[in-house]
């Protein structure tokens, strides 16, 4: 008898997301965005964003399960974001997932939603080599991880952001520029039409002393909304296609020439690129071109997922069931701010078991 059907849910910030795996293959997923209900305030409203998953939990999971083909009693394990993300958008997939292992009397995995990002690449590309090198590049993380079996082996970190992630420089200085929100997409498409010579921006933490693999992206930020304001204090028109252009080639030159840099002194040969700002067109192309060069295999998702979806969730899970890793208990609980050292993330809250199969009964969609 093959693997189970894995059931992955994904409620870390303003997208809930079902998808179902099994050994490695995507059979179906569905995304619900509350992302036009944060637009006008220029970034996520956590009570908005939790209050839009609890309405979209089960229609996305029976959309998913319409696109797989299959039905509520063909899932065989379930696995859920713990963490990091929203402590009330977490909350509500948690209840959610619970529920529906408790129905169904299915295993549930608590899983990092970064190990998500992660796995996400191995759905269309199959499965991750031994070691790999990671660049994780999103709103809230920018990190460069060495990776060998990602459901039983620790997860070495490189380096990380020390201050403002890749994205959310992109958010912010698209606030500064008047792009609308979310700023990476709104940024990648101003940039087409300019030129990314035409400003000179810095490169943070790329001198001889700096450390070699950590990343920041705040002082970025500040140069780019000085260069706005100077030319508003002239009364001149900001050019803003330039302006994106240039930023987007700033850090698309910082995230590649240290991924490239990592592989090198450890003697990786693939590159994996992963979360929503590898969507961004510069990130691919810089990446594709400078992989080709040092002999480098470079894997990057398709764009539906590298933003935040719950077929990653599921693959995860899918790997933790394959490698016979032992489920969560009913008790788990969420914890928004927790590190990436594993892909499964079971911590545990003060609930006791009856509290949460009485909660979970009460909550089952």
């Amino acid at each position: 008898m093959g693997s189970p059907v894995v059931l992955g849910i994904e409620s870390s910030c303003d997208e809930t997301g079902a998808g179902l795996v099994r050994e490695g293959r995507l059979l179906g997923h569905a995304v619900a965005s509350s992302m036009d209900e944060h637009a006008r305030f220029g970034g996520v409203v956590p009570e908005i964003a939790a209050r839009a998953h609890v309405h979209s939990f089960t229609p996305v999971v029976r959309r998913a399960l319409d696109a797989a083909g299959l039905r509520m009693a063909d899932i065989g394990a379930i696995a859920v974001t713990t963490g990091p993300g929203l402590s009330g958008a977490l909350q509500v997939g948690l209840a959610g997932a619970k529920s529906l292992a408790y129905a169904l009397d299915v295993p549930l995995y608590g899983v990092h939603h970064l190990a998500g990002h992660v796995a996400a690449d191995t759905l269309e590309h199959g499965p991750l080599p031994d070691p790999c090198m990671v660049l994780i590049v999103s709103g809230g993380h920018t990190s460069l991880l060495l990776v060998r079996d990602l459901a039983r082996d620790p997860i070495v970190h490189l380096g990380d952001t020390v201050d403002d992630a890749a994205g959310e420089c992109f958010d912010k200085v698209a606030r500064v520029f008047g792009l609308p929100y979310p700023g990476g997409p709104a940024i990648d498409r101003t940039a087409r039409d300019g030129d990314p010579r035409a400003v000179t921006f810095p490169r943070p933490l790329t001198g001889p002393r700096d450390a070699r693999y950590a990343f920041s992206f705040s002082g970025l930020k500040t140069a780019a909304a000085r260069w706005a304001e100077r030319h508003r204090i002239q009364g001149e028109d900001l050019p803003l296609a330039d302006g994106a252009a240039a930023l987007q080639e700033a850090v698309a030159d910082v995230l590649t020439r240290k991924a490239v840099a990592a592989c090198r002194e450890h003697r990786v040969d693939t590159l994996v690129v992963v979360g929503g700002v590898a969507a961004n067109s510069r990130v691919r192309a810089l990446a594709e071109e400078r992989c080709r060069a040092a002999g480098i295999a470079l894997r990057v998702p398709s764009l539906k997922l590298c933003t935040d979806n719950g077929a990653m969730i599921a693959a995860v899970g899918d790997l933790l069931v394959r490698a016979g890793a032992e489920p969560a208990p009913l008790e788990v609980s969420i914890d928004p701010s927790a590190p990436l050292e594993r892909a499964a993330l079971h911590p545990k809250g003060d609930c006791r078991v009856g509290k949460g199969r009485e909660a979970a009964s009460r909550l089952a969609p």
